[in-house]
């Protein structure tokens, strides 16, 4: 898409739909677990029932329906979920008519063990159902259980404006693809969310534009691959509609970053196979775009790599790492680590530690391998690195990754950045934290300034994970 059409696509944007509200006096409590994507999906799933007279409340107490968004990533997640039923369960024992629903990744996979053997809900939805959850409750309260869990090719919610449920009014996630259909062979999250399609690109500029003109000052853009995104481009390339404009990722990201250069455009996740340079030169183009590029590489070992299904060598990510150390000197690059995965031998362990030396990650996610249901690896590979194996190589990950954290930190103290004001520091209410354009909290002062304002910060120490100055002057 050329520049010329990406201004006129930007004047002639879509128009976002707020569910009206007429409030029936009951109260909705929603709960979120796992990715930024559940987080997103759950202010879409309130706009829905506040279409249908909801108010959403940050009580549980009083709330009439609680609905968990659930997810399927790891085990610790879904034991974490479990064990929130089984409280809301206790909780229903003096309150018979409160509605409880599972919603998200659990929902399709579990939906027996909820409802039926456990008895712990009354409603499960997948992802590609929040539109059914007005009438999924009405089938409760009339003494049904309400159920659905069918995916769908098309669903994107994109003409939906969500219900912002985190109160801050400063930072806000717009999801620009859902699904995913890159299969991994340790990922569930193409049996769960289903196959991938991209959002209209006129409602994702309407809600950034939106959120801008309601006080945001930084919009992350969500997908499960948001390299891949394309609209009006089949996945050969080829062009579906002729009188539509096609748009890919590189040229998303300008559209939004046309909306206000006040605008932070941040974006979560990229997938090493699709990261490609236009998006780079379009970072590099956008002083508003974060110089930060999350990259999960799970592992240093082309061999893994291959039984992963991630579709690219070691040799490929590297050469990514090195385009973007050439187009965007200085950007950080943050990742996903697994370590103990299906037959990896100690040789393989230390390719991903050496690749760590090498690339020298800003931020890790940071995991050993747990074998997860439906997966391509639970069904072709044995499990059969041992617990202590994975959690020893787990360990010797962490503490390299922490090592040079703490180098990078250390070498920002004496410096100055460019800080938006996010919240109040957790651990003393005198203190502001923010984040800078590498993805880095600063912890500082808060003088007479306020949350939702930029503000230049001089690092003056540093820990592993925060760094901590003081308010200068331009």
């Amino acid at each position: 898409m050329s520049s010329q059409i990406i201004n006129e696509t930007i004047q002639g944007e879509a128009t976002l739909l707020s569910a009206p509200f007429e409030s029936t006096g009951k109260m909705l409590y929603l709960e979120s677990y796992g990715c930024a994507m559940n987080f997103a999906d759950s202010e879409v799933v309130a706009s829905i029932l506040q279409g249908a007279g909801y108010a959403t409340t940050r009580n549980e107490a009083e709330a009439d329906v609680i609905m968990i968004n659930t997810c399927s990533i790891r085990d610790r997640a879904e034991q974490s979920v479990r064990t929130r039923l089984r409280a809301f369960k206790t909780r229903k024992k003096s309150q018979p008519e409160l509605i409880i629903g599972v919603l998200g990744c659990m929902a399709e996979r579990l939906k027996k063990t909820f409802l039926e053997e456990e008895k712990l809900v009354d409603l499960v939805a997948g992802p590609d159902a929040y539109r059914d959850l007005p009438n999924l409750i009405k089938q409760v309260e009339g003494g049904q259980k309400g159920v659905n869990v069918l995916l769908s090719r098309d669903e994107t919610y994109a003409e939906i404006s969500p219900v912002r449920l985190a109160k801050d009014g400063i930072s806000a996630f717009v999801s620009i693809t859902r699904g995913c259909d890159n299969m991994c062979s340790f990922c569930v999250v193409p049996f769960t969310r289903g196959r991938e399609r991209s959002r209209n690109p006129l409602s994702i500029v309407a809600e950034s534009r939106e959120l801008f003109e309601n006080g945001y000052k930084e919009v992350t853009l969500l997908g499960q691959n948001v390299n891949s995104y394309r609209w009006n481009i089949s996945k050969k390339g080829e062009i579906q509609d002729e009188t539509i404009p096609t748009t890919n990722f590189g040229e998303l990201l300008e559209m939004v970053a046309k909306i206000s250069p006040e605008l932070r455009i941040r974006y979560s996740t990229s997938h090493p196979k699709d990261m490609t340079d236009d998006v780079l030169h379009t970072m590099a183009k956008y002083k508003n775009i974060c110089d930060y590029i999350h990259l999960p590489v799970q592992s240093g070992n082309s061999d893994i790599l291959k039984k992963m299904n991630r579709g690219y060598s070691r040799e490929w990510y590297l050469d990514r790492i090195k385009a973007i150390n050439t187009i965007l000197p200085g950007a950080t690059i943050s990742t996903d680590i697994i370590t103990g995965f299906c037959g990896e031998t100690e040789e393989q362990h230390q390719e991903t530690l050496s690749l760590i030396e090498h690339v020298k990650f800003s931020f890790a996610f940071m995991y050993f391998y747990s074998e997860r249901p439906k997966t391509l690896a639970e069904r072709k590979y044995q499990d059969d690195v041992s617990l202590e194996i994975k959690k020893r190589r787990l360990a010797e990950v962490i503490e390299l990754q922490h090592k040079q954290q703490l180098d990078y930190n250390s070498k920002t103290i004496g410096r100055v950045y460019e800080v938006l004001i996010e919240r109040v520091s957790k651990k003393s209410d005198e203190m502001f934290s923010g984040r800078n354009t590498y993805n880095s909290t600063i912890v500082f002062p808060r003088e007479d300034y306020r949350i939702g304002e930029y503000v230049n910060v001089l690092v003056e120490e540093c820990t592993t994970l925060t760094l901590k100055g003081r308010i200068v002057k331009a």
